[in-house]
């Protein structure tokens, strides 16, 4: 019986590793790391040299096995320190990762803009924050994407200047308190009115007096300088104040179900609330005690109740197809009256 010949080979390969690269002097260089650990050295949790790379040798290719030459080494880096040129290249390499893994990360860092996103702002008129849903939600319309570049904080900032010139949504105020000397806090009272604060509490007993107020973060530089003039000072006590309570859905379909909606444009909070009926289905009547025993559905497209047993022929109707399509483009449902015309 005749066995497959093993033809041996020269080269070390390694599989399954991390490779950072760094380019320098027209010249590749290489280095074989272990998996999930060069970000960890970048952010100062991983400390161990030898638990981020898998050999202290520099590569031309790390794939094939291809050692880069001395003299290369020291054209480009002045040593031929293999150790320190590691040093050099997990610090200033680019990390070459696969496309799901470069898609595993992009997916977290949208989550964590959107999370920023929610702690940072609120409804104006219900002074509570989105829920999560629904701000990822709002940053897929306004076709958001991630730079892989720039830091969470800084899109997270650039994305709430983009989404209040669409959506009822701004920055939530910061809560502070402002301290003056006695004599100087009726100037401190004539100032808050000038920056529209909305005071919160004031102790006016001691020789420091002091109040509690929110205020727009953008203001707050201008008013830490104002402050020198009355020899006062400010602490943020928080950096994002919201009214009590949580936000829920139901706040939303409610406030959409009350307010009179005229044909031609849709209130921005119905818009926001429609966005969110997006992620559910709902298959029960609002009035079970109507119909007599009749199974009904909600069409959201159309928003018209429809028997059961009628829904399936409804969805293959043309004006169900056609109020489909305005549903997708942000625009509300046609009766089916107007659909015929």
């Amino acid at each position: 019986m005749s066995r497959t010949l093993v033809q041996p080979v020269g080269q070390k390969r390694l599989t399954n590793v991390a490779v950072v690269r760094l380019r320098k002097h027209g010249q590749r260089f290489e280095i074989a790391c272990f998996p999930n650990k060069v970000l960890s050295w970048r952010t100062r949790v991983e400390k161990d040299i030898d638990e981020v790379l898998q050999s202290h040798t520099v590569y031309s290719n790390v794939s094939k096995g291809v050692l880069a030459k001395s003299k290369d080494l020291l054209k480009a880096f002045s040593t031929d320190d293999h150790t320190a040129i590691c040093l050099e290249i997990l610090d200033k390499g680019e990390l070459q990762v696969s496309g799901k893994e470069r898609e595993a990360q992009l997916s977290s860092q949208f989550h964590e803009i959107a999370t920023i996103v929610m702690d940072k702002t609120i409804n104006p008129e219900t002074r509570r924050p989105y829920t999560i849903t629904m701000i990822e939600r709002l940053m897929h319309d306004v076709h958001f994407a991630v730079d892989p570049n720039l830091t969470s904080k800084e899109q997270a900032l650039k994305v709430i200047k983009k989404l209040t010139e669409h959506f009822p949504i701004k920055r939530a105020p910061l809560r502070v308190r402002f301290t003056a000397p006695k004599s100087k806090f009726a100037s401190l009272t004539e100032k808050l009115e000038e920056w529209n604060a909305n005071v919160i509490s004031k102790d006016e007993s001691g020789s420091q007096p002091s109040v509690v107020c929110e205020i727009e973060p953008s203001i707050l530089r201008s008013c830490e300088e104002r402050l020198k003039d009355v020899q006062g000072r400010v602490e943020v006590l928080s950096v994002s104040a919201h009214a009590e309570g949580g936000s829920s859905v139901d706040q939303y379909e409610n406030t959409e179900e009350s307010q009179s909606v005229p044909a031609v444009e849709i209130d921005p909070v119905a818009r926001i609330g429609e966005a969110m009926q997006k992620q559910s289905i709902s298959s029960e009547p609002e009035n079970p005690g109507q119909g007599q025993g009749k199974q009904q559905r909600r069409c959201k497209e159309c928003d018209v109740l429809v028997e059961d047993k009628l829904y399936r022929e409804h969805c293959k109707s043309g004006w169900h197809k056609h109020n489909y399509t305005r549903h997708k483009n942000g625009l509300p449902p046609l009766s089916q009256e107007e659909c015929l015309k």
